[in-house]
């Protein structure tokens, strides 16, 4: 029965001990009687340096768990950052090749060599519709810019259509390759005649009324042929010639062609102020 009573008494003790050591520390803080205190202090920390230092052992790992936790969340935010400075400078990467697209219509437009002195509208295009047989684009310029029904339209490599409608700021372009579209033209020399028509936008061409035995080459270009009473001027680029062959007892060759325009990039286009000649 000696051991408990013991074990009691040095709880009781220990928990004097904590009493006075708060005391002690309160008085400390206080300013008073510091020099009375200061011996019991060093006993005081002598007993109680291992239960803080086991504390500090406890405590010290969940201080640092909280502190990776807060390093963790700037670490991700960073990570986020970078990302997004990933994702802006793809797309500057990305569009670069389209901007310098269009700076090379627009410088081109500047200086198509086949319309001379004849004034032009520039546009931009702003929708493009197609099917298995029509084929247009809208443009942003109509009636109050000048731009009316029935004028060419010309892209950086030669012709891509002609107006078939016009509101007050905007208008429809119908290209070359439309099942509708036909365009006169000459190639050689001497000039041969012919007719380009389109077959929709997915098909070659066809260069029509061609005879038989006409000298003619593959890659060969033919031009709007300006004749009177026609649509276009003289000398815009149209269509190139990709195949050709003559059918036993056929009365004209069979020829295809293609734009020289490049007609799937018509980011900018000249609307060609010209009105045909009697």
């Amino acid at each position: 029965m000696a051991k408990p009573r013991r074990s009691r008494r040095t709880l009781t003790t220990l928990i004097v001990l904590i009493l006075v050591s708060v005391t002690i520390i309160s008085i400390d803080e206080s300013g008073r009687t510091r020099g009375v205190t200061s011996g019991v202090k060093s006993v005081a920390n002598d007993v109680f340096s291992p239960l803080r230092n086991g504390m500090n052992d406890v405590l010290r790992p969940i201080g640092d768990f909280f502190a990776g936790a807060v390093h963790y969340g700037a670490v991700v935010q960073e990570d986020h950052n970078l990302q997004r400075q990933v994702g802006q400078l793809r797309q500057q990467a990305n569009e670069r090749p389209y901007m310098q697209r269009q700076l090379r219509q627009l410088l081109a437009l500047e200086h198509l060599p086949f319309l001379g002195s004849v004034p032009t509208v520039m546009a931009e295009t702003q929708a493009q519709g197609s099917s298995n047989f029509a084929s247009t684009i809208e443009i942003d310029k109509g009636r109050a810019e000048g731009v009316t029904l029935g004028l060419p339209v010309v892209g950086s490599g030669g012709l891509i259509g002609q107006v078939v409608a016009a509101s007050h700021h905007t208008a429809t372009v119908r290209l070359i390759t439309d099942g509708q579209s036909k365009v006169g033209v000459s190639f050689g020399s001497p000039a041969n005649q012919a007719t380009v028509d389109g077959q929709g936008p997915n098909d070659p061409m066809n260069a029509e009324f061609i005879a038989p035995a006409t000298p003619i080459r593959k890659g060969q270009v033919m031009y709007t042929n300006g004749l009177a009473g026609g649509e276009y001027p003289a000398g815009i680029p149209v269509a190139y010639v990709t195949s050709f062959k003559t059918l036993t007892g056929a009365s004209q060759m069979t020829v295809s062609v293609r734009p020289m325009a490049n007609l799937d990039e018509l980011t900018y286009v000249d609307v060609v102020q010209w009105q045909p000649t009697p």
